[in-house]
């Protein structure tokens, strides 16, 4: 496990053996509990056991019955386990219950992919989102987190604000929360100002979205590589939230046409609410998109669970209504005959072969650039403002100065065209 200075940082490491936990009620939990043991390796964690219980009636004190919590503990003594993981998320009550008689840290589904972000996130807005959502989630807590903050000295559920800041009292905590708050608006109103130059250049704008571990970084590489811009390319790893921190490209296409490519962080089932709130500002880049590419795991047998979750976010998000792609990834991981047929709307494609990617981006092409039509123009060489508006919001495919002015095919939006109608010559 992971130990953390005063500072934040990470000063040595050990394995963390940990024991995951879930309630089953109604539902089968089999894939979230593979999930959640997904996260706590992906947080360096080597899940050694796994206990579920069924029942119709959670234990207000200790989520589990009294003899599931002996057996847990026994698991734990026996396999030396140092942390216990429940998938569903716990009171500071429960925290400190459970912990007095399991010995052991305790922490939950949400402090878990929570951690993660605070391990990943590399841009000032990605630590103090991760931050702020960390102490809105501890805040409450504090009773229960006592005893865990004082238990290893560091490891899975530290990381972000530090063990000193979370051992203060409310009142410091409720004041660092609006610090945070306070910087987030001044780095969305320079974001917003991103945007505004953004729109007023009408450069398209695609968001790659889905669920975590789909291949949405992988795809974003392969698209740079496409238009020979590796050098710029993005970490990409098979894990779940390897990359958190929200992405820009400049992608230009053979004919001339540039697009921004933006690469979002993943989505995950049972997403925390403080996720959504904190990383609202980053999340808005899906919303403010011309184009959406939902990107989906082809070898996953969850694909319409997948779909779902993402659905949900991306309505949460005020992105629902976006009109969007569906890029079913990893083709060239299934059999050809057992890829199924999709529609105007969807493609397969391999991030790793590149396998149909061309196909991927004539679509792109075909959705953001629809309302652009081809012009021919004389402009004279007084009127060079027109001549630069041109080259900003559209796509020059020749020009030549003559003696008349600069002779110019371009292909420009066509709520432009007024602007350029005298000059156009046949």
């Amino acid at each position: 496990m992971f130990r953390i200075d005063d500072e934040n940082k990470i000063i040595s490491s050990q394995e963390c053996r940990a024991a995951i936990v879930g309630i089953q009620k109604n539902r089968d939990i089999s894939y979230s509990m593979e999930e959640l043991a997904g996260l706590a390796e992906a947080a360096g964690a080597h899940v050694a056991g796994q206990m579920i219980q069924k029942t119709e009636k959670m234990n207000p004190a200790t989520l589990i019955g009294a003899g599931k919590v002996l057996e847990l503990a026994e698991i734990c003594e026996s396999m030396e386990l140092d942390t216990v993981i429940f998938n569903e998320e716990l009171n500071g009550a429960q925290i400190r219950n459970l912990e007095n008689a399991l010995d052991r840290r305790v922490i939950d589904r949400t402090i878990l992919i929570l951690d993660i972000f605070a391990m990943r996130a590399l841009s000032k807005e990605g630590r103090l989102q991760v931050e702020l959502a960390q102490l809105k989630y501890r805040l409450p807590r504090l009773t229960g987190f006592g005893k865990s903050l004082s238990r290893l000295g560091g490891g899975i559920g530290t990381r972000g604000p530090g063990e000193k800041k979370l051992e203060t009292d409310r009142r410091h905590i409720n004041k660092r929360i609006n610090d945070i708050k306070k910087e987030l608006i001044h780095i969305k109103t320079s974001r917003e100002a991103q945007n505004s130059k953004r729109k007023r250049s009408r450069i398209p704008v695609v968001a790659l979205v889905g669920y975590t571990n789909s291949g949405k970084s992988a795809l974003m590489n392969r698209m740079l590589e496409m238009t020979e811009k590796e050098e710029k390319s993005v970490a990409s790893e098979d894990m779940l939230f390897a990359s958190l921190d929200t992405q820009h490209r400049s992608i230009k296409l053979k004919d001339g046409k540039t697009f921004i490519l933006v690469d979002t962080v993943g989505f995950v089932s049972e997403l925390p609410h403080m996720f959504l709130d904190a990383f609202k500002a980053t999340l808005e880049e899906a919303a403010h998109a011309d184009l959406l590419l939902q990107v989906t795991d082809l070898t996953c047998q969850d694909q319409d669970f997948h779909n779902e979750v993402t659905k949900k976010v991306l309505e949460e998000i005020g992105a629902g209504h976006k009109e969007k792609i569906t890029v079913y990834n990893k083709a060239d991981m299934v059999p050809e005959n057992e890829i199924p047929v999709y529609g105007s709307c969807s493609v397969a494609v391999s991030a790793e072969t590149g396998d149909n990617m061309e196909t991927l981006m004539k679509m792109i092409q075909s959705r953001i650039f629809a309302d652009r039509i081809d012009v021919s123009l004389l402009i004279p060489y007084s009127n060079g403002e027109l001549f630069s508006y041109i080259c900003e919001r559209g796509t020059v495919k020749t020009k030549e100065y003559v003696e008349e002015g600069i002779r110019v095919k371009a292909q420009i939006p066509q709520k432009d065209y007024h602007r350029v109608k005298a000059y156009e010559i046949i």
